[in-house]
């Protein structure tokens, strides 16, 4: 299915969630020498545009990054989330947004590799231009695939250097996803089970969404489960895709950094009281496998 565009999302308050997160995750990465590989098995179009097209038309960003753009008193991990979107926006005019594939290609060091999947034709194109604008040497260190990457994810792991972070950020617009993605992550740590996995998704009012964390926590021995929440539930249960109808969503990490539990936890509150759309039914939630 190739319907789903990032565009009409980019920025928003789960995108908020999954880049502090991600930001988090590679600079906890950066702290040792040795090298690392990033693999996103869905990296979009690399980069999105707030002053035109299809993003300003349902402008979610201004519920995500355009409530932080202007603070002042934002919590260490946010602060560095936001400095990384105002390098593509040097004249401090919110007009353009790094997606993960940005993001992290700034983040990783000379001896880093990048791999990307992306299925959708114009996505990929945009994806290359993105990349190569970003840094010089692009074509020695990221690898771009047009390509279903729950499938190519099978061919990378274990990544040569035995360290490495998995993004796993699917549409769920089609419910398979959701299998797809817990198959994904169980054969991921067949594969690589020392290897950190980022798997984003959707809280929406609907099975697939509900139980998808529940069956994650069962493959795994060591992980993070955090959530943003900025409203209730909608009463329209049929809403099928990761954008609207969206409550807020979740990062699911497999082999977290140690510190990030408690640094998330400082933070969330924060985030809730920013982003909430309602403050009745907004919340934050850190829950650990360790957590008595």
């Amino acid at each position: 299915m190739l319907s789903y565009r990032h565009v009409f999302h980019a920025g928003n308050h789960a995108d908020v969630l999954k880049h502090t997160v991600l930001l988090a995750v590679l600079d906890y990465f950066n702290q040792k020498d040795k090298p690392y590989w990033v693999i996103d098995t869905h990296a979009g179009a690399g980069g999105y545009r707030f002053d035109g097209g299809r993003s300003i038309t349902h402008a979610e960003f201004d519920e995500g990054i355009g409530r932080l753009w202007q603070r002042t008193d934002l919590p260490p991990l946010v602060a560095a989330y936001v400095a990384a979107v105002r390098i593509d926006n040097p004249d401090g005019q919110l007009r353009r947004y790094p997606g993960s594939p940005l993001l992290t290609l700034r983040m990783l060091r000379p001896q880093d590799r990048l791999r990307l999947f992306e299925l959708h034709p114009a996505d990929v194109r945009l994806l290359g231009e993105a990349v190569a604008a970003t840094v010089p040497d692009a074509q020695k260190r990221v690898a771009i695939r047009q390509e279903d990457g729950f499938d190519g994810l099978k061919m990378l792991l274990p990544p040569p250097p035995r360290r490495g972070l998995i993004v796993i950020d699917p549409a769920y617009e089609d419910k398979r996803d959701y299998a797809r993605v817990v198959s994904a992550l169980k054969d991921g740590l067949d594969r690589f089970a020392t290897g950190t996995f980022l798997i984003w998704y959707p809280l929406l009012k609907r099975n697939e969404s509900i139980q998808l964390a529940g069956r994650l926590k069962k493959l795994a021995p060591d992980w993070l489960n955090v959530t943003l929440t900025v409203k209730p539930p909608s009463s329209d249960s049929h809403g099928g895709n990761s954008g609207f109808g969206m409550h807020g969503s979740g990062i699911f990490i497999v082999n977290p950094p140690w510190t990030l539990a408690a640094t998330l936890r400082d933070t969330l509150p924060w985030l809730v009281d920013t982003l909430a759309v309602e403050k009745v039914g907004a919340g934050g939630t850190a829950e650990t496998s360790t957590q008595k």
